[in-house]
């Protein structure tokens, strides 16, 4: 049987659990070198980051056009050209793409920020594991973490990392996994 590639949907979010700004700002991010050697060593694991138009277009604003070493995707239905010439722009169905990408060789998937995008894949059962760096402030208001779902899924905490800026890793594992 073949192996089946995780899935896990990778955010930062303030402890109000908003993932921007109203203006889809991220300037309150707080990035450490405790942070990084994470980030690092989470990117040993993976080779396919998938995001959504938005959080693509928010990184290109901060300066990221593309994640270098893996294969960089960004679903959309309007965009028709990416900053940056290693970025695969994906028109079709979500859903039938990372079900499709799972069932493919190579390391890990890593679907990064975007609640739309992660919404849609929590609801096909597409996604195995969820990562959130939760920042020591309150934004009050913004674009929130978590969308409306059908229906709950259980989660198992399999790591929760304090960092010394402040900031916590969390990590969940579905107990229901597809």
């Amino acid at each position: 049987m073949m192996h089946m590639r995780k899935v896990t949907f990778g955010v930062a979010a303030s402890l109000d659990l908003y993932i921007a700004r109203e203006n889809h700002s991220v300037d309150w991010l707080q990035w450490s070198d405790e942070i990084g050697a994470f980030v690092k060593e989470f990117w040993t694991t993976v080779d396919t980051v998938v995001m959504g138009r938005k959080t693509y277009e928010a990184g290109v604003r901060e300066g990221l056009k593309a994640y270098d070493g893996v294969r960089n995707y960004v679903i959309s239905t309007t965009m028709t050209e990416a900053a940056d010439p290693r970025v695969e722009i994906v028109r079709g169905d979500p859903v039938g793409f990372i079900r499709a990408l799972r069932q493919s060789e190579g390391r890990d998937i890593c679907i990064m920020g975007g609640g739309v995008l992660a919404r849609e894949l929590f609801e096909a059962d597409l996604i195995d594991e969820v990562g959130v760096n939760v920042h020591p402030v309150l934004l009050g208001s913004g674009i929130p973490l978590f969308h409306r779902m059908s229906r709950q899924l259980d989660l198992r905490l399999t790591e929760c990392r304090p960092f010394r800026n402040g900031c916590v890793l969390l990590r969940y594992a579905r107990l229901d996994p597809a």
